[in-house]
C-alpha cells in the first residue's frame, strides 16, 4: 500500500470516521481505522460495534496511488498526527503489513498496526429505494430534538430518538419523561418505505455532526437491527433500539386555559439570569408568576440570595398563574427556536408546560413543572 494525497482530503475522512471509535473499546482492534487502498481510491472504515462509519475517497482527490493494498492503523494516533503535520502532501504506505509509514519531506512517523484479520468484517447494506431527505431539514430537526433524550441506562429506549415517516409526514420525537420534543413536518414527496425506528441519541448526534448545511440528499435504509444513512461519498451504520417507544402524542394537550405571547430573546436573557441564582439548587428550579401583561420571574438561594426579573406578556385569556420549573430545562427548550415570538400554554400549575413558535406548530416542546409546595 502506497498513497501520496493533500493534508485536508485525508484529514476530512479520518476527521469522519473517527467518530466511530471508543475508548472505552476492550477489543483493542476497534481503536484502529482500516485502510484499503485499491486503483479506484482509498476507502477508510471504522467502528464500535455500535456506529460503522466508511468514507471513500475518490482517486481523482488522490495525488498518486502507487501500490494496493490494506492496513488497520491505530486510530486516534493517526488522526492526531495528520492533524499536526504542517505539510501540504502526505505520503503513507505500509512495511510487510505490519508498520506504517507516513512522512512528508520535513517528517516521518513509524506506526505500528493492528492485525487485519481481527478487524470485523462490516456489511454496508444500501436498499434499492432508501427514504431521501433533505440533509438540512435532518439536521435541524435532530438538533431541536435530541437534546431531550434521557441518558439514563435505566430506560434504553428513552435514551434513543424516535424517527418516523408515514407517506410524506416525518416525525422526530424524544423524551426523558421529564421534558419532550416533538418536531413534525411534511416532506415534498411521499415515500413508499414507511419507518419507525429508535435511534440511540448519541449515534445520531454523531452523524450530524458530519452533515454539512448544503443542499445534499441524505439517504436512508432500514434493516431489522440497523439503519444505513449515506451522504456523499460517506456510509454511516448505526444500531437500533430495540422496543416500542411510548406513545406520547396522550401527553400534549389540545387546549389550554392560558396562552402567553413572549418575545424569545428577552424571556430567554430573563431566565439565563435568574438561573444564576438557580443553580445552586439541585433541579434548578425558578418561579414564573403572570398577572395580566406583567410576567415576574424569580429564584431564591438560601446561600447566595434572591433575583426578580419582570417582563411584559401577552396574555391572551386574561387569566394569573403561578408556576415553577427547571431553568435548565426551559433554557435547552428556548435554544431551539428561531422565531422572535413564542407562545407558553399551560392548564394548571402542575400541568405540562408547552412551548411552541407564535408561527410555526409543527416544534412542539414540553416541560413539566415543579411542585414547591
Amino acid at each position: 500500500m502506497k498513497i501520496v494525497i493533500k493534508k485536508e482530503i485525508l484529514l476530512e475522512g479520518l476527521n469522519n470516521v473517527s467518530k466511530a471509535l471508543s475508548t472505552r473499546n476492550i477489543i483493542p482492534v476497534l481503536n484502529g481505522i482500516k485502510f484499503e487502498v485499491t486503483k479506484k481510491g482509498v476507502t477508510l472504515t471504522a467502528t464500535d460495534n455500535d456506529i460503522s462509519i466508511k468514507h471513500f475517497i475518490d482517486k481523482k482527490n488522490i495525488e498518486k496511488i502507487e501500490e494496493e493494498g490494506t492496513l488497520v492503523i491505530i486510530g486516534k494516533i493517526i488522526v492526531d498526527i495528520v492533524r499536526k503535520l504542517p505539510n501540504d502532501i502526505i505520503n503513507l504506505e505500509d512495511l510487510d503489513n505490519t508498520k506504517a509509514i507516513i512522512s512528508t519531506k520535513t517528517s516521518k512517523f513509524d506506526l505500528n498496526c493492528y492485525d487485519l484479520n481481527d478487524f470485523p468484517n462490516i456489511k454496508f447494506e444500501e436498499e434499492n429505494s432508501p427514504i431521501k431527505l433533505d440533509t438540512k431539514i435532518f439536521k435541524e430537526i435532530i438538533n431541536q430534538t435530541s437534546y431531550a433524550a434521557s441518558n439514563q441506562a435505566s430506560r434504553p429506549l428513552l435514551t434513543g430518538i424516535n424517527l418516523k415517516i408515514t407517506g410524506n409526514l416525518f416525525e422526530c420525537c424524544a423524551t426523558d419523561s421529564y421534558r419532550l420534543a416533538k418536531k413534525t413536518l411534511t416532506l415534498p414527496d411521499t415515500n413508499t418505505n414507511n419507518m419507525n425506528v429508535v435511534i440511540p441519541s448519541n449515534n445520531i448526534n454523531e452523524l450530524v455532526k458530519i452533515l454539512e448545511d448544503d443542499d445534499e440528499i441524505l439517504e436512508c435504509s432500514i434493516f431489522s437491527n440497523k439503519i444505513l444513512f449515506k451522504y456523499k461519498n460517506l456510509l454511516f451504520q448505526s444500531s437500533l433500539l430495540n422496543g416500542s417507544y411510548p406513545n406520547t402524542d396522550n401527553l400534549i394537550p389540545n387546549t389550554f386555559d392560558i396562552n402567553l405571547e413572549l418575545d424569545l430573546n428577552e424571556f430567554y436573557n430573563v431566565i439565563d439570569r435568574a438561573s444564576i441564582f438557580a443553580q445552586t439548587k439541585e433541579k434548578n428550579i425558578i418561579e414564573l408568576e403572570v398577572k395580566e401583561n406583567k410576567l415576574k420571574i424569580t429564584s431564591n438561594s438560601h446561600e447566595v440570595g434572591k433575583v426578580e426579573e419582570k417582563m411584559n406578556c401577552e396574555n391572551l385569556d386574561n387569566k394569573n398563574i403561578k408556576i415553577s420549573f427547571s431553568s435548565k430545562y426551559m433554557l435547552e427548550v428556548l435554544k431551539t427556536f428561531n422565531n422572535e415570538k413564542i407562545i407558553i400554554s399551560l392548564n394548571g400549575e402542575i400541568k405540562p408546560i408547552i412551548i411552541k413558535e407564535k408561527d410555526d406548530k409543527n416544534l412542539i416542546q414540553l416541560i413539566l413543572p415543579i411542585k414547591t409546595f
